[in-house]
């Protein structure tokens, strides 16, 4: 009875070592996609945050009666072609853009943001 009850512990340890295993390769790939796709990284961050800083200056140029709801549509279209190419650049770049894309993202988001003011 001594052997049996070594070999159910021998069997028990090894089949929570490959339940452990099976655990972290499972976990693996979701650590890697939150990875890949890093929204907070500082540049990205950055951007969206001025692109949703102007959504609330259409919003209120609307309320407040300085923009119609037509001009208001335009520069949302511009600014939501502006996030697309921004996801498009993190995901060619492993969750991140360049410098130099940022540079080139702000350029665009100045252009919307001199028309919100007029």
């Amino acid at each position: 009875m001594n052997r049996v009850t070594q070999a159910s512990r021998r069997m028990l340890f090894a089949i929570g070592i490959v339940a452990a295993a099976g655990s972290a390769f499972a976990q693996a790939p979701a650590a890697a996609a939150d990875g890949q796709w890093a929204k907070t990284h500082p540049r990205r961050d950055q951007v969206n945050d001025r692109l949703a800083n102007q959504n609330k200056r259409i919003h209120q140029e609307v309320k407040e009666g300085e923009m119609s709801k037509a001009q208001a549509a335009k520069l949302h279209h511009q600014d939501h072609r502006i996030r697309q190419e921004e996801r498009t650049m993190a995901s060619t770049n492993g969750g991140h853009i360049t410098k130099t894309e940022q540079r080139a993202l702000n350029q665009q988001e100045n252009q919307v943001s001199r028309e919100i003011g007029h």
